[in-house]
């Protein structure tokens, strides 16, 4: 009987309020379970194929590693690897945007999945043994109402099995926002924004960073740099998106 109630009930919902594609508000069927259709969702890519070993920025000229991250420069970041499940193009702003700024917490979901399946290509964070997402300032959250960073590692956890723990970093203050700044600004902006409270619970743990988006990668490495301070072993990071 539950069997039948459910898409029962699916089907009922669709009637009154039919879903559409986040992207291209084109209608969805009412058996469809994410929140993109078939077109851009197939728009969905990964970064690549060549990346840069630290940061993960695409390098279509190739190389090894982006300026940012050549030589000695690489050697002082505490985020020693960040990754994404996708190319911040133009499907994947659509759910990170209606996550982060439209209120559609139910996007997690499936953007956590998502970014699960993606993870097996990544080998090189299968030595992380905690999932801690980047915090947001009190107020801000408050405003929001959620964590989008705490939603997408909680989705991602229940995949992969990964323990989340989020109460291991918090904001120390409220940062400008990174959108307008360029690299350095960021950097600077993000410069002792962060503090880890239970040192106790990071001390030796290899630490996986989740955020909705990797831009500069000053965040992450704001993050990363309290971590390291508490104790951890090494500090990796897994984004839904990647700015190129």
């Amino acid at each position: 009987m539950t069997n039948f109630l459910h898409p029962f009930s699916r089907w009922i919902l669709h009637l009154f309020f039919p879903r559409t594609c986040a992207c291209c508000g084109r209608d969805l069927s009412w058996k469809r379970t994410d929140y993109l259709c078939d077109t851009c969702a197939q728009s969905l890519v990964r970064p690549g194929p060549l990346i840069c070993l630290r940061c993960g920025v695409s390098l279509p000229s190739g190389g090894a590693h982006c300026f940012a991250c050549r030589g000695s420069k690489g050697k002082a970041y505490k985020c020693k690897i960040i990754r994404s499940a996708w190319v911040f193009n133009t499907p994947s702003r659509a759910l990170v945007h209606g996550l982060k700024y439209n209120g559609a917490d139910y996007f997690a979901s499936t953007m956590g999945l998502q970014m699960a399946r993606n993870f097996a290509c990544y080998p090189e964070l299968s030595s992380a043994q905690l999932v801690v997402p980047v915090p947001l300032f009190d107020s801000r959250k408050r405003h929001r109402g959620y964590n989008q960073s705490e939603l997408l590692a909680r989705c991602f956890s229940t995949y992969t099995g990964l323990p989340v723990a989020a109460d291991l970093l918090v904001r120390s203050r409220d940062t400008l926002s990174q959108t307008h700044l360029g690299r350095k600004a960021r950097l600077e902006n993000m410069t002792d924004a962060f503090i880890c409270p239970r040192p106790d619970k990071v001390k030796g743990k290899i630490i996986l960073l989740i955020d909705d988006v990797a831009t500069t990668g000053a965040t992450l490495e704001g993050c990363a740099t309290a971590l390291r301070q508490a104790g951890a072993k090494r500090v990796l990071a897994y984004t839904y998106a990647r700015e190129n």
